[in-house]
């Protein structure tokens, strides 16, 4: 079929274009590959492939379109409109490619939002190109005539032969080619896409970058950029300089240094400064409800009798409906950013502050644990940019007691981890570690013998879902009370936000109220009933590992004086503040409102002018620390 074959050919000359690219890249840094095997190392070319197929076949979509649906008579028209469409893309594929050098010598990494960034500055750019670059850019004009050059005159690429297939064919090869083509932007037969996680595919950062494809990164930075960078006004004008004022006074931490915001050092409350390893086992859609200890259900006994022995969180409300707002307040300590997260955002993949990132210093290892595939939500890409040394994921279990939509059980997550820590106290290195469960999400398919169903629900249902996350941590902590880590360790199970938060107030504030317990030896029982907030859990739990910290967390230890019962919710693109029992409502494009929160109802009451501001300046504020980058 000449259909077909003009296709493959415009298929390989991407491919070599892009496989030269990554050749280069891999010569040029082979030095940096010292802590993996050649093999390895050699794998880049494998899933390199994956993503240049992406972008080619994004690319090819228009061609095949044009050439299955024109008739012969329009043959050499569409021929040479098609061979400038594809020689500009050639020309970009090589410029683009070429580019990545430089912009890998100064960032180390390949193209990303910075580059898009400066396309907004034509004439600062164009004078840097010729001052700093002058050899890179006559170079890449040389390598880019060439390639046009062989292009034209080859003649490798005739789209005039299709034409000579009958257009019947051609019409009914449309929809099995536009399939492929399909098959090859998602490169994934799965439920989720393949996207810019699944280049790290290993633990040296530099392969990783080395895999990527350029194009499909700024695609992906554009993408993304367009999606998050929305206009913060639509909640209101505020001076920022007023903002970090006001944001100071509401969480009750001190603004220093516009560089590194509300940046502060924290006394351990221990007395002991011997160092303990900290856990935050995350659990998937667990809303307070469900709990005994809050909401008096029976779906929980394992939390419960962690939350009777230990620090429990009766007041404790996630900052959004996503779980990551959760993995984000829990493991950098912010409070919800408008628009996209920050762990999908380009401007967060490095630098940003983490939990890993501020115990590495002292020499803790540090691990996410997740048992489906990392790559959704790009949390393998954050995780691995933000300081943490290794993402276990699915592809790691081996002969899993249990596999769902979502990946292996909670069960084998809690063994995993179990091991993993286990390994860490042998080696006699401390660690610091995020799990995160799965098994509470639907469809909920969980597996037989572990619970007793529930028999007033079905057995695929949230209640069973919920009742198996609490078995697995119970089976967590039998495990871990055998080992000796567990006394040297602080444990925080927490929820990343409920199940399903509905209602019929304009934020349902109780449907964020969440379950969270601290389990640390010596440490006596309490019920904390304030208010509370995630980063107020996690500045807690790093309270009680015996080390004196400096760090910009967006919440204070209940153990302070400075804990403030605040916290910033974030329901679909509408923002509730609560302060005690007063709650400012922020709708895009809308005055802010106060409301009274009593009996879980809100009640419109008189605008608080200084809560409405404080609600105001959070966003701005948050905003203008990730534009600047100055949460690190």
């Amino acid at each position: 079929m000449k259909l077909i074959k003009e296709l493959i050919k415009v298929y390989f000359v991407f491919v070599a274009v892009f496989f030269v690219g990554r050749l280069f890249f891999y010569l040029l840094h082979m030095e940096r590959f010292n802590d993996i095997s050649f093999s390895e190392s050699m794998l880049t070319f494998i899933y390199g492939l994956r993503m240049d197929t992406i972008i080619i076949s994004i690319m090819l979509a228009i061609p095949t379109l044009a050439l299955c649906l024109s008739p012969k008579i329009f043959s050499k028209f569409i021929s040479k409109l098609l061979n400038i469409y594809i020689l500009s893309f050639l020309i970009l594929a090589v410029f683009i490619e070429c580019a990545s050098f430089p912009f890998f010598a100064q960032y180390d990494l390949r193209p990303n939002y910075l580059f898009i960034e400066y396309l907004e500055y034509p004439q600062e750019i164009s004078s840097l190109l010729f001052k700093d670059y002058k050899l890179q850019f006559i170079g890449a004009f040389l390598i880019i005539s060439l390639v046009v050059t062989l292009y034209i005159k080859s003649k490798f690429i005739n789209f005039e032969n299709v034409f000579q297939q009958s257009y019947l064919s051609r019409i009914l090869m449309l929809l099995p080619i536009l399939l492929v083509l399909f098959i090859g932007i998602r490169s994934s037969l799965g439920h989720r896409p393949v996207n810019i996680s699944d280049a790290l595919y290993s633990t040296n950062r530099v392969i990783n970058e080395i895999t990527k494809n350029s194009l499909h990164s700024l695609g992906y930075a554009y993408y993304s950029n367009k999606k998050t960078e929305n206009n913060i006004a639509k909640y209101g004008k505020i001076d920022i300089k007023e903002a970090y004022k006001l944001v100071s006074s509401a969480i009750g931490v001190e603004y220093k240094d516009e560089k590194r915001p509300f940046y502060r050092e924290v006394k351990s409350k221990l007395d002991s400064k011997k160092q303990k390893n900290l856990v935050i086992f995350i659990q998937e859609s667990m809303g307070a409800q469900f709990t005994g200890f809050i909401g008096n259900n029976t779906l929980t006994p394992n939390l419960d009798k962690l939350a009777k022995d230990y620090i429990s969180f009766t007041n404790l409300y996630s900052n959004g409906t996503r779980s990551v707002r959760g993995l984000a307040a829990l493991t950098s300590g912010t409070l919800p950013i408008h628009g996209v997260e920050v762990i999908k955002r380009n401007k967060s993949q490095q630098d940003y502050f983490t939990i890993a990132s501020l115990l590495k210093p002292y020499g803790y290892k540090s691990s996410f644990i997740y048992g489906g595939e990392a790559r959704f939500d790009n949390m393998k890409s954050w995780y691995l940019g933000n300081g943490f040394d290794e993402v276990i994921e699915q592809k790691d279990y081996e002969n899993p007691i249990f596999n769902s939509t979502w990946g292996v059980s909670d069960e084998d997550l809690v063994i995993k981890a179990n091991e993993k820590f286990k390994s860490h106290y042998a080696n006699k290195e401390n660690f610091v570690s995020v799990m995160f469960s799965s098994s509470n999400h639907m469809p909920f398919e969980l597996p037989e013998g572990k619970i007793e169903f529930e028999k007033n629900f079905p057995k695929a249902s949230v209640e069973n879902a919920i009742k198996y996350a609490d078995f697995s941590i119970g089976k967590f902590f039998e495990l871990a009370k055998k080992e000796a880590y567990f006394k040297n360790t602080v444990f925080v199970v927490i929820s990343d936000h409920n199940v399903r938060v509905y209602g019929d107030q304009i934020v349902p504030i109780d449907m964020f109220q969440i379950p969270a317990v601290i389990i640390s030896d010596n440490i006596p029982p309490q019920i904390f009933s304030r208010l509370t907030s995630q980063p107020d859990v996690l500045a807690t739990a790093l309270d009680l590992i015996g080390i004196d910290l400096s760090y910009p967390i967006l919440g204070n230890s209940i153990f302070k004086d400075n804990k403030k019962d605040i916290n910033l919710m974030l329901f679909d693109e509408i923002y509730a503040y609560r302060k005690e029992d007063k709650v400012a409502i922020l709708v895009p494009n809308m005055p802010i409102k106060t409301y009274l929160y009593k009996e879980k109802k809100l009640i419109e009451i008189e605008e608080d002018p200084i809560l409405e501001k404080e609600a105001l300046a959070l966003i701005y504020v948050l905003d203008d620390m990730y534009k600047n980058k100055t949460f690190k």
